[in-house]
């Protein structure tokens, strides 16, 4: 099947519009006709060179969702017409990781930056007209009008889902709101710190908030940002990290705060010493973001690691185990709780992609989209 899909050469550099050729879905792939896409920071990361990919030429895309078009031989679940969200990494189930729980560590992700099928880092689901290959970014590409993907990174759901709000599911939400609920284990009345405000952070807000924390409070140099943090129930907002230290402190009786969320647009371990040196004893630094790849190091006082039992941890998709976690989500949203009507600045058409990138590094869009 022919498409029309944005691609990256090379890093660094921009998403080119190109024409496409989508493989027949095998076994266990469905072919997908996109709905919407999330602008998310990651693709960036990808066209900065921060997050290098294996194989170039790059489809991108990996925040969307769509309707089936097709389903391969001897493939249950899935029927034409199902609509669905994708996970950007992958569940196949069966792991040490899916099995306990944790399916954001999949054993399957080892090959998401490869870009090819799982087992076979020679074969991939897109080309060129002219027979060159072309990598998945997260083996999923939903900046492509049709995309072909392993069921494994499919969530069916309701007929009634609005894909073009849902798609958000299947990255920012679970990261940000995971990275306050599942990673950060935010308590009722707990004092939070975030740092950055963008799809991430404004989802951190979500996540902290729905988990009773007292005060939440964000950081962002942007005014819009701020406001917007402020409108999906954070109780504080500033300018600079100092201003919110000092905040959280007077809350706590000079202690800090619970747990700090770093979710900036790019990560550097300065960020991290940033958080750590604004929670208590027995903090926990959450650092969702990312950089540059080669970077190293993070600058804390090693004694106050040691003696305050200050915690660093990692977050990849917010902690979350995305066949469950995403219709918890989409059941949020419907109910009223979950806002993801109001995460979206922004919607493009496919040919203004750049422009929806541009717009993400000044600061206006809390999310774009891409409409197909």
């Amino acid at each position: 099947m022919k498409s029309r899909g944005a691609v990256l050469r090379q890093a660094p550099g921009k998403f080119e519009i190109v024409d496409l050729v989508v493989d027949e879905p095998r076994q266990n792939e469905i072919r997908v006709r996109m709905v919407a896409s999330g602008l998310c920071h990651s693709d960036d990361h990808m066209a900065t060179g921060d997050l290098p990919v294996a194989v170039y030429p790059v489809c991108g895309g990996h925040e969307g969702a769509g309707i089936v078009e097709s389903v391969g031989p001897n493939t249950s679940g899935f029927e034409p017409g199902d609509k669905v969200i994708f996970s950007f990494l992958p569940a196949c189930g069966k792991c040490r990781w899916c099995s306990t729980g944790h399916q954001n560590l999949c054993d399957l992700g080892a090959n998401v930056l490869v870009g090819s099928r799982w087992d076979d880092p020679t074969s991939f689901r897109l080309q060129l007209e002219d027979g060159t290959p072309v990598a998945q970014a997260l083996g999923i590409s939903t900046f492509s009008e049709y995309t072909t993907v392993a069921v494994d990174s499919a969530i069916k759901v309701p007929a009634d889902t609005p894909l073009e709000k849902a798609c958000l599911l299947g990255c920012a939400v679970g990261t940000g709101w995971g990275s306050a609920v599942n990673t950060g284990k935010v308590q009722p009345g707990d004092t939070v710190l975030i740092l950055g405000v963008g799809g991430i952070g404004a989802n951190a807000v979500q996540g902290a908030v729905h988990a009773g924390a007292a005060r939440v409070i964000v950081v962002d140099p942007v005014a819009f940002k701020r406001d917007t943090a402020l409108s999906l129930g954070a109780t504080h907002a500033v300018a600079t990290v100092e201003e919110a230290i000092e905040i959280a402190k007077s809350f706590t009786n000079g202690q800090g705060a619970d747990v700090a969320i770093v979710t900036v647009g790019v990560i550097t371990g300065d960020h991290i010493a940033q958080a750590f040196a604004g929670i208590r004893k027995q903090g926990t630094v959450v650092v969702t973001a990312l950089g540059n790849a080669a970077a190293v190091g993070i600058p804390v006082p090693i004694l106050e690691l040691i003696l305050y039992e200050k915690k660093i941890k990692g977050s990849l998709f917010g902690s979350s185990s995305p066949r469950a976690d995403i219709p918890k989500l989409l059941d949020l949203y419907q109910a009223g709780y979950l806002k993801l009507d109001e995460l979206i600045t922004t919607e493009y058409p496919l040919d203004d992609i750049n422009q929806g990138y541009d717009d993400m590094r000044a600061g206006t869009n809390i999310r774009g989209v891409i409409r197909f």
